[in-house]
């Protein structure tokens, strides 16, 4: 007896459309000494040889709808494709990036060699600032073709900006209660991010978002509420963690603040949490990333691969310092943070503070200043954390923090941009087990980006060590007992990163596998479901939730895709009668 196209779908996939993706047992088969965490990378394991003119770059812009290998419009992606396209403006890819978050989280039926469930970031503006979902047509065919292709689930922004515009505690879920709903009638789970930064001025920011008006009203009357760098320059994407614990927002503290909203997310969304709604990542920073806003982009600030600043020149952070510096018996280290650290887009031998010999970070003042500037920050992500995992708690979600990929400059002795982000570590000073150790206090689950690159492709003179910086980040996470999910830091549709996303995700350490508990696949647009990008993206969801034990080629797993992306057509061209109507 025939089946029908949606089993004949779940078939192929692995999972019926309609029900939870289960995916297949796999071990990893790449070995990582601790030992060797430092000093070499781990060999590429290829199926085939790449063409060298194409195999391991970026994938090349292409027309949102159209497949250079076919010569025209394929009508199995075409729906969600033009219905991006006609609503509103396409993402720009090239921008899509670092700062834009969006991250995935383990599902009650993955466990440990069972493969790595894959999840997909919605656009920034999915609803839109009249609360409402943005390009709801198009939203709807999306995530119907993402359940078929055998995505978990997907992330979504929940920003403060919108949800409690109005007014102090006043919220609006409008949209995002529909676009849950949609979610849920896919068969998707959900991510929710508390998105408690502006959107904009950061890497791949298309749109934006800035915080509620009634909080820039707050930062206008007293400016030392922003983030401050040594020249007085503000930053309103985040509210300076300075004055955590100050009621500095109409009376109310920036963390109660914080507080409140998830409280009232719980509330409204109770019915979803646990079952839809899998996993809160809570924002704890600009980009939603447990950092400083030390390399903002906007107005051209800093540009990559520059170092960054400090920032902590506001009054609040200057009286925390100095009353540390007090206490450690040097008051004279207390009236300002370095200033012999250069500025964004310097390089580390270009100033004294960094410098490989004699540098500033390596004296008794630097140790004092690096650790009172780190430890502020764990500080404000433990804070934040006792509220959430007791907010949450019982509710069947998971919590997660974001950590930034700070890849470049890793190669130095000082790691200067990732001081500046807030993040102690050094040739000599592990940065990132401190922070897997606040994480595992509250049971967290610890949130990676960068996973997709090589070291070889970042630029050699900026000593960038992207694939040294996950190993580091595994051992961390591991030592701590943290689980750790990854995700892609730039938009790449290429089999070349996906390759290298499959074996970041599930390593060898020691002789013991570590596999991610997600993958978050960095975004849902238009270049997604071009033809060719689309069915490469299959077959890399099909591999991701299949594991490493699987060792066919991506040749085989993707003639294994071809009849899988042929069935989909009738079901997304059913969705297209929709957006024709």
């Amino acid at each position: 007896m025939s089946m029908s196209i949606t089993h004949q779908i779940g078939a192929l996939a692995g999972t019926p459309i309609q029900s939870e993706s289960v995916a297949t047992s796999g071990d990893s088969t790449a070995t990582v000494s601790a030992a060797a965490v430092w000093k070499s990378p781990v060999a590429n394991i290829r199926c085939r040889v790449q063409n060298q003119d194409h195999g391991e770059a970026l994938s090349p812009p292409l027309s949102p709808c159209r497949s250079p290998v076919m010569g025209g419009m394929r009508a199995d992606l075409s729906v969600a494709c033009q219905a991006f396209a006609t609503e509103a403006p396409a993402v720009d890819i090239k921008r899509a990036a670092a700062a834009e978050r969006f991250y995935k989280e383990v599902g009650s039926d993955h466990g440990k060699g069972k493969g790595v469930p894959v999840y997909v970031m919605m656009p920034l503006d999915s609803v839109t600032m009249g609360n409402t979902v943005n390009r709801r047509k198009a939203m709807n065919a999306s995530l119907q073709a993402l359940k078929s292709a055998g995505v978990e689930g997907i992330m979504m922004d929940v920003w403060w900006g919108l949800v409690e515009r109005d007014g102090p505690g006043v919220y609006n879920w409008g949209g995002y209660t529909e676009l849950i709903e949609m979610a849920k009638r896919h068969g998707l789970k959900v991510q929710a991010v508390m998105s408690f930064h502006q959107c904009g001025g950061n890497v791949g920011d298309s749109v934006t978002i800035p915080l509620p008006k009634w909080v820039v009203e707050e930062i206008d009357k007293d400016q030392d509420l922003a983030y401050t760098d040594q020249w007085g320059r503000r930053n309103y994407e985040y509210v300076s963690l300075g004055c955590d614990t100050l009621p500095v927002l109409k009376g109310r503290t920036p963390v109660q603040c914080y507080a409140d909203f998830m409280r009232a997310f719980r509330d409204n969304f109770k019915q979803h949490l646990g079952d839809t709604i899998v996993e809160i990542q809570v924002g704890m920073g600009p980009a939603g990333e447990l950092r400083y806003p030390s390399y903002p982009e906007q107005n051209g600030t800093w540009k990559f691969p520059g170092i960054g600043a400090f920032q902590c020149f506001d009054k609040y952070m200057i009286s925390s310092l100095k009353a540390a510096a007090e206490a450690a018996g040097k008051p004279e280290w207390g009236s300002t943070g370095p200033t012999d650290a250069g500025s964004y887009n310097n390089w580390p031998e270009d100033t004294q503070f960094f410098r490989k010999e004699g540098g500033g970070w390596a004296t008794s003042y630097g140790e004092f200043f690096l650790s009172w500037y780190s430890q502020m920050l764990l500080d404000h992500g433990e804070r934040i954390l006792t509220s959430a995992s007791s907010i949450f708690e019982n509710t069947g979600v998971k919590i997660s923090v974001k950590v930034a990929g700070i890849h470049w400059h890793y190669g130095t002795r000082s790691h200067p941009p990732e001081l500046t982000a807030g993040y102690y570590n050094t040739r000599f000073h592990d940065g990132y087990l401190p922070i897997s150790q606040m994480l595992a206090r509250h049971g967290a689950i610890f949130n990676f980006t960068c996973i997709e690159m090589r070291d070889h492709e970042q630029p050699q003179d900026a000593l960038c060590a992207p694939e040294k910086l996950v190993k580091q980040v595994a051992l961390a996470t591991r030592k701590a007992g943290v689980p750790l999910a990854g995700e892609n830091a730039l938009p790449r549709y290429d089999e070349y990163a996906h390759e290298q996303i499959l074996q970041a995700s599930s390593l060898n350490i020691d002789g013991n596998s570590e596999d991610m508990c997600a993958f978050t696949y960095l975004r849902m647009n238009p270049n997604l479901f071009q033809a060719d990008n689309w069915r490469r993206f299959v077959s890399f969801v099909k591999k991701m939730k299949e594991g490493k034990e699987d060792n066919r080629c991506w040749e085989q797993v993707e003639r294994d895709t071809e009849h899988f992306v042929h069935v989909t057509q009738p079901l997304v061209q059913e969705a297209a009668v929709a957006l024709m109507q």
